[in-house]
């Protein structure tokens, strides 16, 4: 699987995204946003269970951030949409995922402490292919 024409950014950026009217696009499974959901304006919930009969619910024209837990999933999703004749300008995975999200106090849906019980890195935005 080629990931090299992938963009990711970190839950930071994510922000700055999300501020200039992103959709977030949350590749877990029902029962994982049942227990915690992101918190953002435009968001729009396609399990990668069911991505690949979904995946032309995502507008091409808008910028699109693609999130799961950990960062794993939504990297796939963004290959197969990048694949599928998605811009690779406009769809970027956020790496680190909600995890990551959470560490860093960004808003949520539910109790994020089973998260923040768990070990997370704390250096977000470090690397410059942010």
């Amino acid at each position: 699987m080629e990931q090299d024409q992938i963009k990711e950014i970190c839950p930071g950026t994510t922000q700055t995204w999300i501020k200039d009217g992103a959709l977030l696009v949350d590749v877990r499974e029902q029962n994982e946003v049942d227990q915690l959901a992101f918190d953002a304006p435009k968001i729009k919930h396609i399990p990668l269970s069911e991505f690949e009969n979904r995946y032309n619910d995502i507008p091409k024209n808008e910028q699109v951030v693609v999130v799961c837990r950990m960062g794993e999933r939504s990297l796939r999703a963004v290959n197969f949409l990048i694949h599928n004749g998605f811009d690779s300008n406009r769809v970027v995975n956020m790496k680190f995922g909600l995890n990551r999200w959470v560490s860093k106090g960004f808003p949520t849906i539910g109790d994020p402490q089973f998260i923040l019980d768990g070990s997370v890195g704390d250096s977000c935005c470090s690397t410059s292919s942010n």
